[in-house]
Protein backbone atom coordinates (compact mmCIF):
# COMPACT_ATOMS: atom_id res chain seq x y z
CA UNK A 1 0.00 0.00 0.00
CA UNK A 2 2.87 2.44 0.86
CA UNK A 3 4.35 1.85 -2.52
CA UNK A 4 1.34 2.36 -4.18
CA UNK A 5 1.26 5.32 -2.44
CA UNK A 6 4.73 6.58 -3.64
CA UNK A 7 3.78 5.87 -7.08
CA UNK A 8 0.45 8.57 -6.77
CA UNK A 9 2.97 11.06 -5.50
CA UNK A 10 5.28 11.01 -7.81
CA UNK A 11 2.55 10.60 -10.52
CA UNK A 12 1.01 13.93 -9.00
CA UNK A 13 4.15 15.81 -9.24
CA UNK A 14 5.46 14.85 -12.48
CA UNK A 15 1.53 15.23 -14.07
CA UNK A 16 1.39 19.03 -12.38
CA UNK A 17 4.30 20.07 -14.64
CA UNK A 18 1.98 19.58 -17.42
CA UNK A 19 -0.01 21.99 -18.93
CA UNK A 20 -1.39 23.38 -22.32
CA UNK A 21 1.24 25.34 -22.90
CA UNK A 22 2.18 24.99 -26.71
CA UNK A 23 -0.77 22.93 -27.09
CA UNK A 24 -2.02 26.18 -29.81
CA UNK A 25 1.21 25.27 -32.02
CA UNK A 26 -0.18 22.48 -33.53
CA UNK A 27 -3.68 23.45 -34.44
CA UNK A 28 -1.77 26.58 -35.59
CA UNK A 29 0.70 24.70 -37.83
CA UNK A 30 -2.33 22.47 -39.40
CA UNK A 31 -4.35 25.43 -40.19
CA UNK A 32 -1.72 27.13 -42.06
CA UNK A 33 -1.06 24.22 -44.06
CA UNK A 34 -4.43 23.79 -45.24
CA UNK A 35 -4.70 27.75 -45.95
CA UNK A 36 -2.07 27.00 -47.99
CA UNK A 37 -3.46 24.55 -49.58
CA UNK A 38 -6.45 26.39 -50.10
CA UNK A 39 -4.98 29.49 -51.39
CA UNK A 40 -2.99 27.16 -53.65
CA UNK A 41 -6.59 25.51 -55.66
CA UNK A 42 -7.62 29.14 -55.63
CA UNK A 43 -4.77 30.90 -57.30
CA UNK A 44 -4.03 27.56 -59.57
CA UNK A 45 -7.27 26.95 -60.32
CA UNK A 46 -8.07 30.54 -61.30
CA UNK A 47 -5.54 30.54 -63.27
CA UNK A 48 -6.80 27.84 -65.16
CA UNK A 49 -10.07 29.53 -65.90
CA UNK A 50 -8.40 32.49 -67.18
CA UNK A 51 -5.68 30.50 -69.60
CA UNK A 52 -9.22 28.64 -70.80
CA UNK A 53 -11.14 31.58 -71.68
CA UNK A 54 -7.90 33.14 -73.42
CA UNK A 55 -7.25 29.92 -75.27
CA UNK A 56 -11.15 30.16 -76.77
CA UNK A 57 -10.74 33.74 -77.01
CA UNK A 58 -7.37 33.38 -79.41
CA UNK A 59 -9.26 30.75 -81.08
CA UNK A 60 -12.31 33.10 -81.88
CA UNK A 61 -10.03 35.34 -83.61
CA UNK A 62 -7.71 32.79 -85.17
CA UNK A 63 -10.92 31.11 -86.96
CA UNK A 64 -11.97 35.34 -87.89
CA UNK A 65 -8.54 35.41 -89.46
CA UNK A 66 -8.44 32.44 -91.18
CA UNK A 67 -12.20 33.31 -92.62
CA UNK A 68 -11.16 36.17 -94.22
CA UNK A 69 -8.93 35.12 -96.68
CA UNK A 70 -11.45 34.61 -99.83
CA UNK A 71 -11.27 32.96 -102.64
CA UNK A 72 -11.41 36.05 -104.67
CA UNK A 73 -11.62 33.84 -108.39
CA UNK A 74 -14.47 32.08 -106.79
CA UNK A 75 -16.00 35.18 -105.60
CA UNK A 76 -15.59 37.04 -109.26
CA UNK A 77 -16.71 34.29 -110.91
CA UNK A 78 -20.05 34.93 -108.92
CA UNK A 79 -20.68 31.20 -107.85
CA UNK A 80 -23.04 32.77 -104.79
CA UNK A 81 -21.76 33.81 -101.32
CA UNK A 82 -17.94 34.70 -100.37
CA UNK A 83 -16.34 30.71 -100.67
CA UNK A 84 -13.53 30.46 -97.56
CA UNK A 85 -9.95 29.69 -99.23
CA UNK A 86 -9.51 26.90 -96.98
CA UNK A 87 -6.08 25.64 -98.01
CA UNK A 88 -4.39 28.35 -96.65
CA UNK A 89 -6.37 27.73 -93.25
CA UNK A 90 -3.62 26.07 -91.03
CA UNK A 91 -0.99 28.83 -92.43
CA UNK A 92 -3.34 31.49 -91.42
CA UNK A 93 -3.99 30.50 -87.96
CA UNK A 94 -0.04 29.81 -87.28
CA UNK A 95 0.38 33.28 -88.89
CA UNK A 96 -2.36 34.47 -86.28
CA UNK A 97 -0.78 32.66 -83.20
CA UNK A 98 2.48 34.53 -83.80
CA UNK A 99 1.12 38.02 -83.77
CA UNK A 100 -0.98 36.86 -80.37
CA UNK A 101 2.69 35.99 -79.27
CA UNK A 102 1.92 32.01 -78.18
CA UNK A 103 5.44 30.03 -77.35
CA UNK A 104 6.61 28.35 -80.42
CA UNK A 105 5.29 24.67 -79.45
CA UNK A 106 2.04 26.39 -79.11
CA UNK A 107 2.36 28.33 -82.81
CA UNK A 108 2.96 24.67 -84.20
CA UNK A 109 0.53 22.90 -82.91
CA UNK A 110 -2.10 25.72 -83.90
CA UNK A 111 -4.18 24.88 -86.86
CA UNK A 112 -7.83 24.05 -88.41
CA UNK A 113 -9.51 21.09 -87.36
CA UNK A 114 -12.12 21.12 -90.17
CA UNK A 115 -12.26 23.39 -93.45
CA UNK A 116 -14.52 23.86 -95.94
CA UNK A 117 -15.14 26.77 -98.41
CA UNK A 118 -18.10 27.99 -96.11
CA UNK A 119 -16.57 26.98 -92.85
CA UNK A 120 -13.28 27.04 -90.78
CA UNK A 121 -12.73 25.20 -87.33
CA UNK A 122 -9.70 26.15 -85.40
CA UNK A 123 -7.99 24.78 -82.01
CA UNK A 124 -5.40 26.70 -80.33
CA UNK A 125 -3.36 25.38 -77.39
CA UNK A 126 -1.60 27.20 -74.47
CA UNK A 127 0.74 26.23 -72.38
CA UNK A 128 1.26 27.92 -68.90
CA UNK A 129 3.03 26.76 -65.38
CA UNK A 130 0.99 27.35 -62.53
CA UNK A 131 1.70 29.69 -60.20
CA UNK A 132 1.78 27.68 -56.47
CA UNK A 133 2.23 23.98 -58.87
CA UNK A 134 0.83 22.01 -55.48
CA UNK A 135 -1.90 20.83 -57.51
CA UNK A 136 0.15 20.37 -60.70
CA UNK A 137 3.55 19.49 -61.38
CA UNK A 138 5.27 20.94 -64.62
CA UNK A 139 3.29 22.78 -67.45
CA UNK A 140 -0.54 22.39 -68.03
CA UNK A 141 -1.57 22.61 -71.71
CA UNK A 142 -5.43 24.33 -72.49
CA UNK A 143 -7.15 24.09 -75.71
CA UNK A 144 -9.77 26.45 -77.26
CA UNK A 145 -11.66 25.39 -80.09
CA UNK A 146 -13.92 27.70 -82.77
CA UNK A 147 -15.36 28.33 -86.09
CA UNK A 148 -15.96 30.74 -88.36
CA UNK A 149 -18.27 30.56 -91.34
CA UNK A 150 -18.85 32.33 -94.54
CA UNK A 151 -21.59 34.81 -94.49
CA UNK A 152 -23.48 34.43 -98.04
CA UNK A 153 -26.47 36.38 -99.11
Amino acid sequence: MKALHGLRARLAVRGAGLDDRGSGAGALIIFSILFLALAAFVVDGGMAISQRERAADIAEQAARYAAQDIDRAALYAGSGGAPINFENCGARVRVFAQEAKLSGPDVAAAGCVSANAQRVQVEIRLTYRPVLGLYHRGPVTVRGRAVAESVTG
